[in-house]
């Protein structure tokens, strides 16, 4: 396993403001983000369960209006900031893929799987 830099803490705001980074998965780089929600960060793959779309409506915005719901901006499906799961809309109860983050040293780290060497 390794563990990447994706932010400073202090720019992950309560309900505000999520950072975008790329996940390695499988030799593929996927769009993901992370969120504070109740002084934690949670971070998922940035795409909506209902149909491969990135969730943000501009760049870093993933709460609706309250703050409390993460929402595709392009199919009004609502999901739990908190575990990613569907909470009403077109993700018909399907929730976010988690992506592990941790946060450490006033620092935001993604854990990503490790690739063996061959040799």
């Amino acid at each position: 396993m390794n563990q990447r830099l994706i932010c400073a803490s202090e720019e992950l705001v309560e309900g505000g403001c999520g950072v975008r980074f790329t996940l390695d998965r499988h030799g593929l780089s996927e769009p993901a983000f992370a969120v504070r929600f109740h002084g934690r960060i949670h971070a998922y793959l940035n795409r909506c369960a209902h149909l491969p779309v990135e969730l943000d409506w501009q760049p870093g915005q993933f709460f609706d209006h309250s703050g409390l719901y993460l929402i595709c901006a392009t199919h009004g499906a609502l999901y739990a900031p908190d575990s990613g799961g569907c909470l009403g809309g077109r993700c018909n109860g399907k929730g976010l893929y988690p992506v592990t983050v941790i946060e450490d040293g006033g620092q935001v780290f993604v854990i990503e799987e490790g690739r063996e060497s061959v040799g």
